[in-house]
């Protein structure tokens, strides 16, 4: 009790110095197993905490976890080391940091609150040392149509009717197809965009001008489509068809295909912009997951079913970390040009919720940090790969 005090009165000391100065599988294969160690630790001494964003972001994605935690997510239990936490005590801890946050109280009663209420645990990463690679992702802006024409040709498409989704203990499922009474693995890409076997089914949902950006749709989950005569429709995930993510940047490295300098998420986007369909569809199928679309009515929607909070929402494994917690960042982040390049990293940390999930972010070592919509997030999410640090605040 007095070592976890002591932290929190440094981290308290820091939340104070922000204070004042601001302000997304064939058949699902089951999920990975616990790691040797616990996928959260008590930290060895806690970081000199700042936050680099606004308050009334912060409390925003607060309140959007509280209501997973009073909707969908209320019957959930969450395992965080040897504990198994309730959905309402997760609610009651995200109630009284918010109130803490908020209330206007001196810093030492802030601090003596805090450290009567937390527990702050580190994550552990792939190595056990601490190290947690994050990447970041964002809503593209695509040029579409409502209708196929010669330039809008390439379509996002709903969830199929014959895609059988079948829940299994913990996160576990099922993604497949029936055939011959039996379910069977869904069809992959190659045969969804190459061979066609969804084409003509009146599944296509809306149609894109680049194939490319399509692509980077696809990898984002959500985005906004421009149609041409201004409206915004916003996209967002509805289904996978169950097969694994593999990365096709990492396969065009191992087979030197692409030198490391085109294997940056903007490189890459520009290297494939330069292909014909025919080489564009070939490189893009090892990747065999697909992601089916719907539209939505508000802001990209998060493994919690509510929207993600640009800067503040993170994606994580929940095979590890406990779906709408309060967690703490800290890493690099890059500085923009006006071209939006990377002339400089600095350091930055903020208060960050885990309300989303991605293919690719599997694991006690990967964080995705929500960027936002438009070309600075695109740019950020773009040039953001940096190994930081991931600190976990749960109730007592």
């Amino acid at each position: 009790m007095i070592a976890y005090a002591r932290c929190f009165l440094l981290l308290m000391f820091a939340l104070a110095l922000a204070l004042t100065g601001c302000a997304k599988k064939g058949v699902y294969a089951p999920g990975p197993q616990p790691p040797d160690r616990p996928p959260l630790q008590v930290p060895e001494e806690i970081p000199e905490c700042s936050d680099d964003l606004d308050a009334a972001s912060l409390l925003l994605a607060i309140d959007r976890s509280l209501k997973y935690y009073d909707g969908i997510g209320r019957n959930q239990t969450f395992r965080i080391g040897e504990r198994q936490v309730s959905a309402s005590r997760m609610k009651e801890s995200l109630v009284a940091f918010r109130r803490i946050f908020s209330a206007d109280m001196s810093i030492e009663e802030k601090r003596r609150q805090i450290a009567e209420k937390f527990v702050l645990l580190r994550a552990s990463g792939e190595r056990g040392d601490g190290a947690v690679l994050f990447t970041g992702y964002y809503q593209p802006l695509l040029a579409g149509s409502l209708k196929r024409t010669g330039k809008y040709r390439y379509p996002l498409y709903k969830t199929p009717p014959d895609l059988i989704v079948e829940k299994g203990p913990g996160n576990n499922m099922t993604i497949g197809r029936k055939k011959n009474g039996r379910i069977i693995p869904y069809y992959t890409r190659r045969e969804i965009d190459i061979e066609g076997v969804l084409k003509g089914k009146g599944l296509e949902l809306i149609w894109v001008s680049d194939p490319a950006e399509l692509n980077s749709l696809h990898t984002q989950g959500s985005g906004k489509i421009q149609l041409e005569d201004g409206t915004l429709l916003t996209v967002g995930y509805a289904q996978n068809n169950g097969r694994p993510y593999r990365s096709v940047t990492q396969n065009l490295l191992d087979r030197n295909k692409i030198e490391k300098g085109n294997a940056s998420y903007r490189n890459f986007k520009a290297w494939l912009k330069g292909k014909s369909d025919g080489e564009r569809d070939e490189i893009l199928s090892y990747n065999e997951r697909y992601i089916f679309f719907r539209f939505l009515d508000r802001d990209p929607i998060g493994a919690l079913g509510e929207p993600v909070t640009p800067g503040r929402s993170i994606a994580t494994d929940p095979d590890y970390f406990p779906k709408g917690a309060l967690a703490f960042i800290r890493l690099r982040k890059p500085i923009l040009d006006a071209d939006g390049r990377a002339t400089l990293r600095v350091p930055f940390s903020r208060f960050v919720l885990l309300q989303d999930k991605g293919s690719a972010i599997k694991g006690p070592g990967r964080v995705d940090l929500f960027c936002g919509f438009g070309p600075e997030a695109q740019a950020t999410a773009g040039t953001l790969k940096e190994n930081g640090e991931l600190y976990v605040l749960i109730p007592r």
